[in-house]
């Protein structure tokens, strides 16, 4: 299978490397408004699916139950990079809710984010489960086993019936039957849904235009989980990284998984957008999507000139010289914003 060029890099003005991929963007009819490749292939979410892995929390009453603040909240939705105020606010959640932290099944691990975790090591501090990118998640996961009278026993088995919930949640947002979705164990040991990318699409443009949502209770709980990802960007990943910086945007709901994957939608012009970097790549992102916003003129250009901040489209060494350059290398279907 070949799949179309999104990104070219020069050295000495000569092509060096390339990122192939797919992405696919949906109106609020849920039909495909633009395409690169392919748009029907099956594509595993990873951690682009927290925010629907979070609507359980946000279906009960867990928040004011145990007084989590809103702020707080947002990390059931993060990939968390281990900064200081991450890790203090999931010691906060750790002090009020019926979750001890060896029962997260998500692994040891240190911060993400090299500051933090050069310092934990200075420190002589051990890995902690907190510090996986995943903690607020899991701690949202035994946190609503508890509230609805599931075992917490092997609550990340696919056949859990918190599992089962997640997985009917999705189907309903992606417009899937539950046996077309495709079902991996993810990084931090919980399932990972595969759905088409355009169904990807679909799901984060309802999402990002909850009145899309059919099932009343599935929506107010998306209103709530996306407003806590705006509001409180920084805690989805951290500073300088894309989604914190999309996130900042009341318009835009995003969030990002590994391999490549990025899922977001635009609130006004009613529009989802997902893709997939084929060799996995992250740092593409930021060139990715402001390519995508510039050719569909996205009004707010603010954001797309912090996107090529980003990353700007230019290579440098080691001493900090430019030495290459890098080039958006797509089109898609000329589509414009009216």
């Amino acid at each position: 299978m070949t799949y179309d060029i999104l990104i070219k890099e020069y050295r000495a003005n000569m092509l060096e490397n390339t990122h192939t991929g797919i992405i696919c963007g949906v109106n609020e009819q849920l039909q495909t408004a633009f395409h690169v490749g392919d748009t029907e292939q099956y594509v595993f979410l990873r951690s682009a699916a927290k925010p629907i892995q979070a609507i359980p929390v946000f279906m009960t009453n867990i928040i004011e139950k145990y007084q989590l603040t809103e702020q707080e909240s947002a990390l059931f939705m993060a990939s968390h990079r281990g900064e200081s105020y991450q890790v203090d606010a999931l010691e906060s959640m750790l002090s009020k809710l019926p979750v001890e932290e060896e029962e997260l099944y998500c692994a040891p691990s240190y911060p993400l984010n090299k500051s933090p975790q050069h310092q934990v090591i200075r420190e002589g501090k051990v890995k902690r489960k907190l510090y996986h990118n995943c903690a607020g998640k899991h701690m949202g996961f035994i946190t609503v086993c508890r509230e609805l009278g599931y075992s917490v026993d092997e609550y990340w088995k696919p056949e859990h019936p918190l599992q089962q919930q997640i997985l009917h949640i999705l189907a309903k947002l992606s417009n899937m039957a539950v046996d077309q979705i495709k079902i991996g164990i993810d990084g931090c040991g919980v399932p990972v849904f595969a759905i088409p990318l355009e169904n990807m699409a679909i799901c984060f443009l309802k999402l990002g235009c909850p009145d899309l949502i059919e099932d009343i209770e599935i929506r107010k709980a998306v209103v709530k989980l996306t407003a806590a990802m705006n509001r409180h960007n920084n805690m989805i990943a951290s500073d300088n990284f894309i989604c914190s910086t999309l996130l900042q945007s009341s318009n835009i709901v995003a969030k990002g998984g590994a391999q490549g994957v990025y899922c977001f939608a635009l609130k006004e012009e009613r529009i989802g957008i997902a893709l997939k970097v084929m060799n996995g790549s992250e740092d593409v992102w930021p060139n990715i999507i402001a390519s995508i916003l510039e050719q569909i003129n996205y009004k707010d250009k603010n954001m797309i000139q912090y996107l090529k901040e980003l990353r700007p489209p230019f290579i440098k060494n080691d001493a900090g010289d430019i030495v290459g350059h890098i080039e958006d290398s797509f089109v898609v279907n000329q589509f414009k914003l009216i």
